[in-house]
């Protein structure tokens, strides 16, 4: 039987609907144009003149060159390709430094390297807000050259990291810098040119394109180890035939990312209605987070003395669509290892959730939460063994 679709969807940090322009795009590469790439004939030759042009428009939407542009599978692979790739190269004499509230793509391969080729791995902390310790970098970069990994934007709670910064102190103690920048991209503007980035990696799923595609970004003279051995694809940096309807949709959502920047200003109206609108209704709710620097889109609100799982059952059935924290370590029952790294009192961390909108996020959309969720959390509170 087929599930029936939400009314609200506000779990966009998860993965996005598919644009009907980027179905669009890539139906042709299904039943027309669904020559091998990497062929000697004309039938293929043309697929590949066609991957190309959508490299470019993929690398124009950070401001990269399309030679520095390679294709991935996901998100996930891309994170996996920068910190194998880079840490192979610069040896176990080198550290790896990143942060106490990554991705798991990101937390899980330097814990690999720590735990299982003695590498020195430090993962920084971060404030109340959410904020890296920048003091804290400055000290572990200057030990010698580093493999730094750190996110653009949170996941969790949209905080953005001060990257052109990070930049400055990890590019002047002569480290690598590789960011996870998933949640950042076609949300706010990212241009390598002006923040030098070595590596960087995003999804496609972040942006209205399907699941099952993503990019790493290799500024032009990063040395970097091959992850994926195989074939000559991808200039050699990433074996395996192309997934080329999936690059098509990229590249047309790339695009429409572009257009819709302007619309950021709209969609943090809405996330804004949606805290205040709950702070009012809601005792005892909290926004999680740096209130200024954050992306437009997403919001990371506790509601003390209840779980968050309990509330986003209840939203469920009602056709509400939110979430816990990643939908990469969905299913445990322990708070968020981001909330849990700003401090948030326990009796919070247990209750927070995510809103996480997009542009097709409506009005009316915002009114179905606001009349639903005070109702959830009072009902919930009645049953906390916190709540005398």
């Amino acid at each position: 039987m087929n599930a029936t679709p939400p009314l609200v969807y506000l779990d966009n940090n998860a993965t996005t609907s598919v644009a009907p322009e980027v179905v669009a795009a890539m139906e042709p590469y299904f039943t027309t144009h669904w020559g091998n790439p990497s062929s000697m004939h004309a039938f293929g030759g043309r697929v590949m003149r066609d991957v190309e042009a959508s490299r470019a428009r993929v690398a124009a939407l950070i401001h990269a060159d399309p030679s520095e542009i390679v294709f991935t599978s996901c998100g996930t692979e891309s994170d996996n390709c920068a910190i194998y790739g880079a840490a192979e190269i610069l040896g176990a004499q080198s550290a790896i430094v990143t942060s106490r509230v990554e991705h798991p793509a990101v937390l899980g391969p330097c814990r690999h390297f720590r735990d299982d080729h003695a590498y020195h791995v430090v993962e920084i902390g971060v404030d109340g807000r959410g904020q890296l310790d920048l003091d804290a970098l400055r000290h572990e970069v200057q030990a010698g050259p580093a493999m730094v990994t750190l996110m653009w934007a949170n996941n969790e709670t949209g905080v953005i990291f001060p990257m052109d910064e990070i930049a400055r102190i990890v590019k002047g103690a002569g480290g690598v810098l590789h960011s996870d920048a998933v949640q950042a991209v076609g949300k706010v503007p990212v241009d390598v040119r002006r923040t030098p980035v070595d590596l960087l990696s995003f999804s496609g799923h972040k942006l209205h394109a399907p699941k099952g595609i993503g990019v790493l970004y290799v500024r032009r003279g990063t040395r970097l180890k091959t992850f994926m051995i195989g074939g000559h694809q991808e200039g050699g940096r990433r074996g395996g035939t192309e997934n080329v309807p999936y690059i098509m949709g990229l590249a047309r959502a790339c695009d429409l990312a572009a257009e819709h920047l302007r619309d950021a200003p709209r969609i943090a109206r809405l996330r804004d209605r949606l805290e205040q609108g709950l702070l009012k209704s809601c005792p005892d709710a909290s926004v999680n987070g740096d209130p200024q620097q954050r992306v437009p889109n997403t919001s990371n609100m506790s509601f003390s003395f209840i779980e968050g799982e309990a509330i986003l059952y209840h939203l469920s059935d009602l056709g509400i669509c939110a979430s816990s924290g990643s939908a990469c370590s969905s299913g445990s029952l322990e708070p968020s290892h981001v909330i849990r790294a700003m401090g948030i009192p326990f009796t919070a961390a247990h209750g927070s959730i995510r809103f996480s909108l997009s542009r097709y996020t409506t009005e009316r959309d915002i009114d179905y939460v606001l009349e639903h969720m005070p109702r959830i959390v009072a009902k919930l509170r009645t049953m906390s063994p916190f709540v005398t």
